[in-house]
């Protein structure tokens, strides 16, 4: 790339922040601003990335004010009237999407692109990982930090395989050239970008004609999507069931699931789960599709599927004890949270399960409160916080209650993210879980201490 100077706008964005490494990895001069100081923020940081965080053009450092040396990158998620994106606008800048950036990068490589409503950012760390640890490597950008390498970014010095996790918010994925894409599945979201079911499905079928000429798409079976690929693509399809790729024989217990894998490019026996939560096992059927695809042994399979320590935030274990167990997941979406719901009852069906809930934007709310109120009903016991905006301004009449009001749950109760802390010293419970994509995160460490203190300091 002939900049020499590369500027995020949203640097923290775990889309962006690993871009930002990747650049800062081949000797470039990054900076950037984002609203708040996170983890993530501090280790760009600290890795030679210049941060702030208020929006001030005065703030920009003089060295990414030359527009002939300086790319301007920047995410959706920023609004229009942000000043310093308006500043690079108004002044001759080229200002680009991230997406347009991770395009540029999968075009000069042999790309796997992992896109899907839910299970994208599993399957694409779980695809790194299997690459990772075999003979054939590879380049990754992903959409959560792996927690065996504790990054979102892995480079190879000699691999032009990259594996890319394909997002279809605002249609970035359309920037993409995948080689092999994967499709875990195309559930209706971002109605406020897309309008209908129809067009959010329109755009996943888009993305499958992006697939190179002699390329491979694999479908979770049962989509319902019209592939519009190139006639030289094969399209396979796997599931956990049935497919071309699907699993026989899954054990589970003693705190590990096991299965065989049937693939039409040779059947692999007796596969261990390094994270046993049974919707892994289809998560993995995908991932290991495209490593045999391209040409991961069956003995490397195994090894990495079985040392797989998960994405965090991803059905991520934070307290596993026999007093109590606290998982933090990503789920912001009615069928994520019916799927990890699921999972968390068969894994503990003898306890009582404690979810809190953070809705995720004002338009999702809307578009999904009955679908959100159905899954929120197979627990015993729900609180529900405020619904957290990201981008999106007020909706009139759009609260977290809209939810609330249709939970048929035992026990349920809307609380303030202040009032929670206070909430869980007083609380009983035995599985507890945080669902959301919003901050709720920040409030994981606090949750821990306070069960640690409660359950573990006597043990």
């Amino acid at each position: 790339m002939e900049y020499n100077n590369i500027y995020f706008i949203g640097i923290g964005g775990i889309g962006m922040s690993n871009l930002a490494r990747y650049f800062l990895s081949k000797g470039k001069r990054v900076g950037g601003y984002d609203r708040t100081e996170t983890l993530l923020t501090k280790t760009l940081s600290k890795e030679g990335a210049l941060v702030h965080y208020e929006d001030s053009v005065a703030l920009i450092p003089e060295s990414f004010k030359d527009y002939k040396d300086t790319l301007i990158v920047y995410t959706p998620a920023v609004p229009a009237s942000h000043s310093e994106l308006n500043w690079f606008q108004d002044n001759s800048f080229k200002v680009i999407k991230r997406a347009q950036l991770l395009g540029e990068i999968t075009k000069s490589s042999n790309a796997i692109c992992v896109a899907g409503t839910h299970g994208k950012t599993t399957v694409s760390s779980m695809t790194a990982h299997l690459l990772r640890q075999s003979h054939v490597d590879c380049n990754a950008f992903l959409g959560g930090i792996l927690k065996n390498y504790d990054t979102n970014l892995l480079l190879s010095d000699k691999s032009n395989i990259t594996v890319a996790e394909a997002d279809e918010y605002d249609r970035s994925f359309h920037w993409l050239t995948p080689d092999i894409a994967i499709i875990t599945s195309a559930d209706p979201d971002h109605l406020d970008i897309y309008g209908t079911e129809q067009s959010y499905r329109e755009s996943f079928e888009k993305f499958t004609s992006l697939i190179k000429p002699g390329g491979h798409l694999i479908l979770k079976k049962g989509t319902a999507l019209s592939p519009k690929v190139n006639e030289t693509v094969k399209v396979w399809s796997y599931s956990e069931k049935d497919g071309d790729f699907h699993s026989e024989n899954i054990r589970t217990g003693n705190g590990e699931t096991v299965f065989d894998l049937v693939s039409p490019k040779g059947n692999i026996k007796d596969i261990s789960l390094g994270v046993p939560v049974r919707i892994n096992v289809e998560n993995g059927i995908a991932a290991i599709a495209a490593a045999q695809l391209s040409g991961v042994t069956d003995d490397e399979i195994r090894h990495a599927m079985s040392s797989f320590e998960g994405v965090k935030r991803r059905f991520e274990f934070r307290i596993k004890s026999q007093q109590v167990v606290y998982i933090d997941d990503y789920a912001h979406h009615p069928n994520e949270l019916t799927a990890a719901i699921s999972s968390i009852k068969s894994l503990y069906p003898d306890k009582k399960v404690t979810a809190i809930f953070q809705p995720h934007l004002y338009s999702r709310t809307r578009d999904f409160a009955e679908e959100f109120a159905k899954s929120l009903s197979l627990l015993e016991d729900v609180i529900l916080l405020d619904i957290y905006p990201a981008r999106e301004a007020p909706i009139e009449g759009v609260t977290s209650e809209i939810i609330f009001d249709r939970i048929t749950s035992k026990e349920k109760l809307l609380c303030s993210k202040n009032d929670l802390p206070g909430l869980l010293k007083k609380k009983p419970v035995e599985v507890l879980v945080t669902f959301g994509a919003g901050d709720i995160d920040r409030l994981v460490p606090e949750i821990e201490k306070i069960l640690r203190d409660r359950y573990l300091s006597k043990v």
